[in-house]
């Protein structure tokens, strides 16, 4: 149970439901109460149209014997300016709601100047009285019973003045039974068909959202069967829409791609650091097997050089594994200019000397792992010299928001179809691979690597000399206030 309440199918549904529930509500509410309200209006008119009669009949002189009040539904009342009742509908037995709770008349003598007929009792004035004035009506809720039958009224009130008889009060009901009737009826069909169509409503909503989420869990099981099988080579159906759900196939499948590129290239780094491993670990334990048995035929400078390439590549298969673990530079900064040229001055040994060239005596800070950028330039200066024919030389310089590194030399140069695949791991192209101290294919992967985590870029181009020129783009660091 706490599974299917628990899924977004039956979330949708309930909300729905819901929301569906609380408009239905709201709109039968205000139907009812507008039904009734129009209904009560239509009442409250009757009734004041029926107390204008008698109250224009009293205006006109008529007496309150020849007053015709005897109607079958509607309850009339005639009342003078102290409270008198002095005309009533015949056969009214109670009432209420009008004020005067009186359903017999009373006995005359409260009114100024007499009347000999006030009793109700049937006389006539010999008298005619002049027309008097009716004023604005009143209206209130009650109920009366006349012949035995009780209903519920709307009751008017319109006041005349009267020539000799001062103010009367004509009070008039009109029955609210049709209009209970109208709106019972209707509160009626509501609680019949409010349910159904909240069934319904409830029903659609679970069948267009299971159909909605069957793409959904298409692809969920597909990514659990994925993960059971391990085999990132399959993917998530797309469905043949242009919907969320088709982005989110399609964002799933290009996540499952990049993991499948990223295993891949994993299992290729791992092959080929093997590879790269075994040969310097398999030559030096020979020549370290050959001196134990031949202490004379050791070669103690090929076993240093293997020993030395072995501890390089260690160093470089370290460096790779932090940076793949996401290990952010320091955020320190420091002179380029001044550690190129403190790089270039170390390298005493190298086959070419290195020129370096600044386009500034003034400093040219970065922003970052000193230690790691020096790796840098040394992977490029290890590279170039591998290349270079006489030449090599370093340049630093700004160039808008970036500092610009760039090593040239005056070899064979990159070709234009190498010059991305370079910078792959363990990738040396036919002329590397055929020297003797080529190295194993990582120091412009490496070098590639952390000028990325630096926020910036490791391209290759054609140099002047016409050999190979790599170029690395750092950002400019914003200077604190005060600086240069």
């Amino acid at each position: 149970m706490r599974r299917v309440l628990g899924s977004v199918r039956a979330r949708a549904t309930l909300a729905a439901s819901v929301v569906v529930a609380v408009a239905l509500a709201a709109a039968g509410a205000a139907v009812l109460l507008s039904l009734w309200t129009n209904l009560s209006e239509q009442a409250g008119t009757e009734a004041e149209r029926a107390a204008q009669k008698v109250a224009t009949d009293i205006a006109s002189g008529q007496s309150y014997g020849d007053l015709s009040l005897d109607s079958d539904d509607q309850p009339v009342q005639v009342v003078d300016g102290t409270g008198r009742l002095v005309a009533v509908t015949e056969d009214l037995e109670r009432i209420s709601g009008t004020g005067v709770d009186r359903v017999t008349p009373q006995a005359p003598g409260a009114v100024s100047g007499g009347d000999d007929d006030d009793d109700g009792d049937g006389g006539s004035d010999d008298d005619p009285h002049e027309a008097g004035e009716l004023g604005e009506a009143s209206f209130s809720d009650g109920s009366a019973t006349i012949d035995g039958d009780t209903a519920d009224y709307r009751f008017a009130a319109v006041p005349v003045e009267v020539d000799g008889k001062g103010t009367l009060t004509v009070h008039a009901g009109a029955p609210l039974t049709a209009e209970q009737e109208a709106v019972s009826t209707a509160l009626t069909v509501m609680l019949i068909g409010f349910p159904l169509l909240l069934a319904v409503v409830a029903l659609v909503t679970w069948l267009v959202t299971r159909r909605a989420l069957r793409p959904v869990e298409d692809i969920r099981g597909e990514m659990a069967a994925i993960t059971a099988s391990e085999d990132l080579t399959r993917r998530v159906p797309v469905p043949d829409t242009h919907d969320e759900v088709a982005r989110l196939a399609r964002t799933t499948n290009e996540t499952l791609a990049a993991l499948e590129q990223s295993v891949e290239r994993q299992r290729r780094f791992v092959a080929d650091a093997s590879h790269e491993l075994r040969s310097p670990i398999a030559s030096l334990r020979t020549q370290l097997e050959v001196g134990a048995a031949h202490p004379e035929l050791l070669d103690v400078g090929g076993a240093v050089e293997d020993t030395v390439r072995l501890q390089r590549l260690a160093a470089d298969l370290l460096l790779l594994a932090r940076l793949d673990a996401g290990e952010r530079p320091a955020d320190a900064r420091f002179d380029l200019v001044a550690l190129v040229r403190t790089e270039a001055g170390q390298r005493t040994g190298d086959r070419v000397a290195v020129s370096v060239a600044a386009d500034t005596a003034d400093s040219l800070e970065v922003s970052g792992s000193r230690g790691q950028l020096a790796r840098v330039l040394g992977n490029l200066l290890d590279n170039a010299q591998r290349h270079t024919r006489s030449s090599v030389s370093v340049s630093v310089r700004r160039v808008g928001e970036w500092v610009l590194l760039e090593v040239a030399d005056d070899g064979e140069g990159v070709p234009a179809g190498e010059r991305e695949r370079v910078f792959e791991r363990f990738v040396r192209l036919d002329e590397a691979r055929a020297r003797d101290d080529g190295g194993a294919g990582l120091g412009l992967a490496i070098a590639r690597d952390v000028a990325v985590r630096h926020g910036g870029a490791l391209t290759v181009r054609e140099a002047a000399a016409g050999g190979a020129l790599f170029e690395l783009r750092l950002p400019w660091p914003e200077r604190p206030a005060g600086g240069r």
